[in-house]
C-alpha cells in the first residue's frame, strides 16, 4: 500500500526520492508527494493526486533543492484521494511527516489538538501526528523526543518519516505495525517502505523492530528501542540488483513476470530435493524434529495466498494423511480458537508483510501452536523474521499487483511441504519419487502453456464486451477456478464468480445464457467425468464454454464449446500447471479492455494496514 522514501544527504535528494516513489508504485497509491528542506532553511511541500508524473512535471514547475526530505505515495484510507489529503502533512510550514498505517486513536487527538489551537486542513489521520509532534516541541522536547513522545500516544498502525527546520540535518523515523528499512549509504542515509526503493542506491539495509525509532544524518544512524535505549539492529546485505524491477522487453510487468514462471519454479526446487526426495534441511533446523510432532496443519493466508492454501489442503489430506484447516487472515484473527495438539501453523505471503497475515502469526504464537512456518518471497520481511521456520518460493520480485509468479512458486513449497510431513505418515518412498519427478519437469511444462499464449489471446477477443463470467473446477482445481477468477475481476473489471461444479444446481445455473462465458479447467483426473456432466449442463442452456482440458482428456470440440488442449501432468501438479492459461486469459481480457494491468484501480500490491 502507501510508500514512504526519506533521505538525508550530502547531495539533491529530490531525484532520488522520485525514484525511491517509481520504484515503488507497484504498491498501488492514489497521490503523492515530497517535502525538502531547501538551502536557505524553508520547508518546501510539493503534492498531486494521480500518478508521480504528475508530481514530478510539478517539480519542474517549483524545483526542491534540498539535501534532506521525504516523500510519500498514499492509498487513500481516511478521507477522498486528493490533493490536501496526500502527504507529506506539515504544521505551521516548520515540520513535515510522512505516514503508513492506520491511527486508530486519531478522532480523539485531533479534538484535543484542535481545543489547544491547531488547524486542520486534511480528513486524514496523519495530521494529527504532525501536529502532535509539533505540540512536544513547543514543550521544549528535540525532534527525536516528539516523536518518541508522539508515538506513545499513538494507538494503531504506523510507520512514520519526520523532517524539521528547526533541526534541518536530521531525519526522524519510527515503525510499530508497518513496514520501514535503513538504507546505509557513503555520506548519506535512507529510509522506505521497502527495500525495493532504494536498491538503486545502497545493498546495506537495516530492519527497524516495532517500536523502534530512529535518527539519521548524513554521518550515522543512531536507534533506540521504545523505552529510549540505544540498540543495535544487524545490517543486512542484499543481492537484489536495480535492474531486477525493470520490465524489459515485456508489455506489462505482469506479463513478463508470466513468462518467468519456469524460472521462478525452477529456483524454488534449486538445492532442496536429492534423489527423488525433499530435503528437510530447506525448511531450517528446527524441521527434521519439529516435523516429527506435527498432526495437524492450520494455514493462514490472504487473497492469492489463500487460494494456495486451499490447493495444499487438499495435497495434505490425500497425500500426507493429516488434518489441514485453511483460513483468511482477517477472519481468524477475530474468532476464538481451539487449537489441537501438534498443530503446525504456516502462514503464506507473498511480500510477508500482509497486516493480516502478520497479526495472525502473532496470535498464534499466543495459542501454542507447535511450530510457525512462513511460506514467502521476502526473506527480510516481518512475517519471515517472526517465524519459527521458513521456506522461501524464490520467486523474485513481484511487480504486477496481480500476482501470478508468486502463487504458482507458493504452490511449489507447500507440495515440498506435504511430501516432507507426508513421508511420517504412509507416503511411500515411491510416491514422493514419483511426484518429485513432475516437480522437476514442471518448468518445460509451463514453458509448453505459455506457447497457448496466441490461441489463448484469441479467446480473450470474445470476452471483450462482457460484464460477468463463471469459473467452474473440480477437487483441488477448485481454489484454481478462483484464483482464474479473482485474475479477471482484478485486472479486466469483469465480475468473475468461482464455483465447484457439482454446485451448479444449487444456484450459478440461473446465470447461465449467452452473454455469461463459462470457463473451465479440466486435468484428466477422476473427477472428470462428474465435471464433463456438469459443463453438459452449461451447454444444454445455452452457455458458451472455454474449457482448458488435459490432452488426453476424451473431450470434443463442439459449437458452443471451446476447447484448448493443455498437456498431459499427473494430477497433483495439474492445479499448478492449470494456473498459467488462466493467468493468460485474465491478462489478454485486460489488454482488450484497456485498463492499467499492472496498476488496477483501488487496488494495492502489498495490504499492511487492515
Amino acid at each position: 500500500m502507501c510508500g514512504i522514501v526519506g533521505a538525508v544527504s550530502h547531495r539533491i535528494v529530490t531525484p532520488l526520492l522520485l525514484e525511491g516513489l517509481r520504484r515503488l508504485e507497484y504498491r498501488g497509491y492514489d497521490s503523492a508527494g515530497v517535502a525538502v528542506l531547501d538551502p536557505s532553511g524553508e520547508l518546501l511541500r510539493v503534492r498531486r493526486k494521480g500518478k508521480i508524473r504528475e508530481l514530478e512535471a510539478a517539480l519542474k514547475e517549483v524545483p526542491a533543492n534540498g539535501r534532506i526530505g521525504i516523500a510519500h505515495t498514499r492509498w487513500a484510507t481516511h478521507g477522498v484521494p486528493s490533493e490536501r489529503n496526500a502527504h507529506p502533512h506539515l504544521c505551521r510550514e516548520t515540520l513535515a511527516v510522512v505516514h503508513n498505517g492506520i491511527i486508530e486513536n486519531h478522532e480523539a487527538l485531533r479534538l484535543t489538538l484542535e481545543e489547544k489551537g491547531y488547524a486542520f486542513e486534511s480528513e486524514t489521520d496523519t495530521e494529527t501526528i504532525v501536529h502532535q509532534i509539533h505540540e512536544f516541541l513547543t514543550n521544549g522536547d528535540s525532534l527525536l523526543e516528539a516523536v518518541r513522545h508522539t508515538c506513545a500516544v499513538l494507538e494503531g498502525a504506523y510507520a512514520i518519516g519526520v523532517i524539521s527546520t528547526g533541526d534541518p540535518h536530521r531525519l526522524i523515523t519510527a515503525r510499530q505495525g508497518s513496514p520501514l528499512v535503513i538504507g546505509l549509504g557513503e555520506g548519506e542515509n535512507f529510509i522506505a517502505s521497502d527495500i525495493f526503493a532504494l536498491v538503486g542506491e545502497t545493498q546495506r539495509f537495516v530492519f527497524l523492530e516495532d517500536g523502534d525509532f530512529a535518527e539519521l544524518s548524513t554521518e550515522k544512524v543512531r536507534i533506540f528501542d521504545q523505552s529510549g535505549q540505544p540498540v543495535e539492529r544487524p545490517v543486512h546485505e542484499t543481492g537484489l540488483s536495480a535492474d531486477a524491477v525493470e520490465r524489459g522487453h515485456y508489455r506489462h510487468y505482469m506479463q513478463k513476470e508470466i513468462h518467468e514462471q519456469p524460472v521462478a519454479i525452477a529456483k524454488t526446487l534449486e538445492g532442496r530435493i536429492r534423489a527423488g526426495q525433499v530435503l528437510e534441511a530447506a525448511f531450517g533446523p528446527l524441521a527434521s524434529q519439529t516435523f516429527n510432532d506435527i498432526q495437524a496443519v492450520q494455514i493462514v493466508a490472504c487473497g492469492t495466498s489463500y487460494h494456495a492454501g486451499m490447493v495444499a489442503r487438499y495435497w495434505m489430506e490425500d497425500l500426507a494423511g493429516l488434518a489441514c484447516q485453511v483460513e483468511v487472515a482477517s477472519e481468524f484473527r477475530y474468532r476464538r480458537h481451539v487449537v489441537a495438539p501438534g498443530t503446525l501453523f504456516v502462514t503464506l505471503s507473498q511480500s510477508g508483510e500482509t497486516a493480516d497475515t502478520l497479526a495472525a502469526l502473532k496470535e498464534a504464537k499466543k495459542l501454542g501452536y507447535a511450530h510457525t512456518l512462513a511460506i514467502c518471497n521476502v526473506p527480510e520481511s516481518s512475517i519471515v523474521r517472526g517465524s519459527d521456520s521458513c521456506l522461501m518460493t524464490r520467486a523474485g520480485q513481484e511487480i504486477g499487483v496481480a500476482s501470478t509468479k508468486a502463487f504458482t512458486t507458493q504452490l511449489v513449497a507447500l507440495l515440498l511441504l506435504v511430501l516432507a510431513l507426508g513421508r511420517r505418515h504412509g507416503l511411500s518412498r515411491e510416491r514422493e519419487a514419483m511426484i518429485i519427478a513432475e516437480l522437476e519437469s514442471l518448468p518445460e511444462q509451463v514453458k509448453n502453456v505459455l506457447r497457448l499464449e496466441e490461441e489463448i489471446r484469441r479467446w480473450a477477443e470474445l470476452f471483450g464486451d462482457k460484464e460477468h463470467a463463471l469459473y467452474l473446477g473440480r477437487g483441488p482445481q477448485y481454489p484454481v477456478a478462483m484464483e482464474g477468477a479473482l485474475k479477471l475481476k482484478e485486472i479486466s473489471y469483469i465480475h468473475a464468480e468461482a464455483y465447484p461444479a457439482g454446485e451448479l444446481k444449487h444456484g450459478p445455473l440461473a446465470l447461465i445464457d449467452d452473454q455469461m462465458p463459462v470457463v473451465a479447467v479440466a486435468p484428466n483426473d477422476e473427477l472428470l467425468e462428474k465435471l464433463k456432466s456438469n459443463l453438459q449442463e452449461v451447454h444444454a442452456r445455452g452457455g458458451e464454454l472455454y474449457v482448458f482440458a488435459d490432452a488426453g482428456a476424451p473431450m470434443d470440440s463442439v459449437p458452443g464449446v471451446n476447447l484448448l488442449r493443455v498437456a498431459e501432468t499427473d494430477e497433483v501438479v495439474a492445479p499448478i500447471l492449470y494456473t498459467v492459461p488462466l493467468q493468460l486469459l485474465a491478462y489478454h481480457v485486460a489488454l482488450i479492455k484497456g485498463t492499467d494491468v499492472d496498476q488496477p484501480r483501488n487496488l494495492a500490491k502489498s495490504v499492511t494496514v487492515e
